[in-house]
């Protein structure tokens, strides 16, 4: 798998979505790529659909290091994960066969839950109330004890998803070349009792974000990884730190991620 020719489509179980492929992989085989039913034998997966699917992709497979991922979408959608569209599917295949692309590489955060089990996460990872009932949550950086929330809950975005969720709640969009992530507050609640500092903030690679749950009979809350919900029965904890993972993109040469964002809001 040394020459980058082993490609796994990953896209939803639909016979006209598996239809519209079939031309596509006929071309890649013409292009002598090799069409892989395993996402392990894999060395280029190429989600076909939005963003949600290029999210998913990443998730099922892995969070693979030693490949390339991208993001085929249909002819009228556009994407801020997904370079390529199905009518631009040559493109593709020439930009990776040739010295023509560029490898972006996207942050990915790692959340350990209760202290137990570790999920990555691409986009952003959220906890909200799942009871009408305000979530009180302990925020530390590192050790430091930063601020007690009370509200809808929190959002913890990484610079890719800082366009996502996070942007609804007024969040900065982060160039994603700074290695960072950030919290964003859904709702909060301040007054004489709880203060928080009501804006998004952004912590440096380094930094490790605990948020502790007060078990006040909301101990049970929804917490949201990328586009997918988990759930677990009493959390009492969520930490969240830059993980040692990357997300490795082929991309157009002249079509960066400002470009994107642009083409997506502006």
């Amino acid at each position: 798998m040394t020459e980058r020719r082993n490609i796994y489509f990953y896209y939803p179980n639909d016979p006209e979505v598996k239809e519209k492929l079939e031309p596509l992989m006929k071309v890649a085989r013409e292009n002598d790529f090799h069409i892989v039913e395993d996402d392990k034998n894999a060395n280029i997966i190429v989600s076909v659909g939005g963003d949600g699917t290029f999210l998913q992709a990443v998730r099922n497979t892995g969070f693979r290091q030693d490949c390339l991922y991208t993001g085929l979408t249909y002819s009228d959608e556009a994407g801020l994960y997904c370079d390529f569209n199905m009518d631009d599917f040559n493109d593709l295949l020439h930009i990776i066969e040739h010295a023509e692309k560029e490898v972006r590489r996207f942050p990915v955060i790692d959340v350990e839950i209760n202290g137990e089990r570790t999920f990555h996460c691409l986009n952003e990872v959220s906890i909200r109330s799942t009871i009408i009932k305000t979530i009180a949550i302990d925020v530390y950086i590192d050790d430091m004890h930063f601020e007690t929330f009370r509200g809808d809950g929190l959002i913890v975005a990484t610079p890719t998803g800082s366009t996502g969720y996070n942007k609804s709640t007024l969040g900065a969009v982060v160039d994603p070349k700074i290695p960072c992530f950030q919290v964003s507050e859904l709702a909060s609640l301040n007054n004489n009792r709880y203060r928080t500092l009501g804006s998004s903030f952004i912590l440096n690679k380094d930094r490790k974000l605990t948020l502790d749950v007060i078990q006040d009979g909301n101990d049970y809350p929804v917490v949201g990884l990328d586009n997918e919900a988990y759930s677990i029965r009493n959390i009492k904890q969520i930490a969240v730190s830059l993980s040692n993972k990357e997300v490795k993109t082929v991309k157009l040469k002249h079509n960066s991620y400002w470009d994107r964002v642009k083409r997506t809001f502006l």
